[in-house]
């Protein structure tokens, strides 16, 4: 049962919880385990399952293993030899694709942030101001939005953007046949739900071009997070003769027209992406960058030595068994910061194991979030208490009675509940967990696992997948158990993390079904008082977390390297960052 709300974030110190320490001297660390577990210890491939993990297995994964030994000096990245100011990024995995309909991923809304300019923008401290609309004006129920644009914004091949491109990319969002992944965040538009399910045709969604400046929106209901989530990529427009002319295939190089700084120039699978300055653009005479690679770095470790070695100015993550070494020896190179996210577990609840919520709790019980954020994640990830991060502004958070308790009390009852839904010593529960590929996403896998094989006997398989393929098998329950999910809130309100477990959101992995969770939420985003919104929200996260559909582990922390010489890089909880934000050769 929840017991207590109570208001969260206003003390978190990302660095409170960053402390140097030792370096790990177990310099082949399969072979450490194989040794000093013999058998029991996981193969360290990444083709097969592996069975899960004794207690050794956690203290060698918090020890905090790092660099011992190797040269302090960074090289620097050299000019490039055209005189060109290029910036090059890692950005994580390779991007599924650049049709921004279809981007539902970090990695691809970096790359299309550079490509687009949307209605309204945020600043580098995540604050909100005019982008292609210079102004706008609400109506005083809330359910109406002009928009008045700019008349300096244009395309990459010089056209000028215009009120109808953005009507035109509102309204693929909700067309049936375009089928976005991302469709449920524009339910709030008038009409866009009957639309969706086909009882109405794309031209009735509440959006019109009154004329060539100024866009009017006509929502269902007050929406308060509507201006943050025109600032993301959901409010971008369209160049419409390339859909047109290409239709889904207008977003490569050559063939994509965007408006923002950057063009596609290239795109290279597993190597990179390159942007070139779109010299159309109203900023293009003020950004420093002129070129801009994106390199798939899905492997964070030789993401780092990349660095190191002189090759990128930006890191997506960091290796976070070196976050130690590394805030000893790169003090001037490391960013860190809170990040409006949560990394948790969705559990099949459809079929069995986890369609019994006794074997949920338990599961969850068994996991010390605390070592999870602190000691194994470790650069400034906070425990989590409930799916809504403790940075999200003015709401009071949920959490489980049971967090307080002393570990062993915690045990026993996980134990009791393990046993009471069927499983022991002669019959251990085993089951897969699915992730991305990840340094960080293995480790902290692995750490879960062992605590769940040395708590309560259970035997999980962990496997691993390229991002691509692993996108695909999320949306089949059935193929997995467990999968390793993380979320990121577009804009700094609970619902953009409540929304996620609302009964056949393309989001909801795990297959929970509440109709009550789903009118209490529907039902709080309807009230104009924001106190009394956020408490009746608060109330429904209760409810659906007393179900246990998933395992909420930690909120994540923002932690990169970028180079001194990258004036203007400063750590945002949205973690926005597109490059003309920047500039090279100067101090930051």
């Amino acid at each position: 049962m929840i017991t207590k709300i109570s208001p969260r974030g206003a003390d978190f110190r990302p660095d409170a919880l960053l402390r140097p320490g030792r370096s790990c001297r177990i310099r082949n660390f399969p072979y450490y385990l194989q040794n000093h577990h013999g058998a029991d210890a996981p193969t360290m491939t990444s083709s097969q399952p592996r069975r899960l993990l004794p207690s050794v297995l956690v203290a060698a994964i918090i020890s905090g293993c790092g660099w011992s030994d190797g040269p302090d000096d960074i090289a620097p990245v050299p000019p490039s030899s055209d005189g060109a100011v290029v910036l090059h990024r890692g950005n994580g995995s390779e991007p599924k694709t650049l049709n921004v309909v279809h981007v539902d991923e970090t990695v691809g809304s970096t790359v299309v942030m550079d490509l687009y300019d949307g209605l309204l923008r945020t600043d580098a401290d995540a604050r909100l101001g005019p982008g292609v609309a210079e102004s706008w004006d609400v109506s005083e129920d809330g359910m109406t939005y002009l928009f008045h644009l700019r008349d300096d914004s244009r395309w990459s091949n010089g056209e000028p953007v215009v009120a109808e491109d953005f009507a035109a990319a509102l309204r693929r969002y909700v067309d049936p046949k375009i089928a976005s992944e991302n469709v449920q965040f524009f339910y709030p538009i008038s009409n866009a739900r009957e639309i969706v399910l086909g009882n109405l045709p794309v031209e009735a969604l509440g959006v019109a071009a009154l004329d060539d400046r100024t866009l009017e929106v006509r929502l269902e209901q007050p929406t308060p997070w509507f201006l943050s989530m025109m600032a993301t990529r959901y409010g971008f427009p369209i160049h419409r003769p390339s859909i047109e002319e290409y239709g889904e295939a207008y977003a490569r190089p050559g063939t994509l027209i965007g408006n923002g700084p950057y063009m596609l120039a290239e795109w290279v699978m597993q190597s990179h992406i390159m942007l070139e300055r779109n010299p159309y653009h109203p900023g293009a005479d003020r950004s420093d960058i002129d070129r801009v690679f994106f390199y798939p770095t899905e492997d964070i470790s030789s993401e780092f030595k990349r660095y190191r070695a002189g090759e990128l100015h930006y890191t997506r993550e960091v290796p976070k068994q070196q976050i130690r070494w590394i805030r000893d020896r790169m003090t001037d190179h490391l960013r860190s910061g809170p990040y409006l996210g949560v990394y948790f577990l969705p559990m099949d609840n459809t079929e069995p194991p986890f369609d019994d919520i006794r074997l949920r709790k338990a599961l969850s019980m068994a996991v010390d979030r605390n070592i999870l954020a602190e000691k194994v994640a470790g650069a400034g990830e906070v425990p989590a208490e409930g799916l809504v991060p403790s940075y999200v502004s003015d709401y009071p958070s949920p959490r489980y009675d049971w967090l307080e308790w002393p570990m062993e009390k915690r045990l026993s009852e996980a134990r009791r509940l393990y046993a009471e839904a069927g499983y022991g010593p002669d019959h251990p529960l085993e089951f897969s967990l699915y992730y991305n590929t990840s340094q960080n996403n293995k480790r902290i896998t692995l750490a879960v696992a062992a605590m769940w094989k040395q708590s309560l006997g259970a035997r999980v398989s962990i496997l691993n997948q390229e991002w691509k393929v692993y996108l695909q098998t999320r949306k089949f329950p059935g193929q997995w158990d467990m999968i390793r999910m993380g979320w990121i809130g577009g804009w700094d309100d609970p619902n953009s993390f409540l929304e996620v477990m609302l009964t056949g959101s393309d989001f909801n992995d795990a297959g929970f079904s509440d109709p009550e969770y789903d009118r209490m939420v529907a039902e709080a985003n309807r009230m104009t008082d924001p106190a009394v919104r956020a408490l009746a929200l608060a109330a429904a996260e209760m409810r659906m977390l007393d179900q246990y559909p998933i395992i909420p582990l930690f909120y994540y922390a923002t932690n990169r390297l970028v180079r001194p010489e990258v004036a203007g890089y400063r750590i945002n909880i949205l973690d926005r960052d597109p490059s003309a934000f920047y500039a090279l050769g100067l101090a930051p």
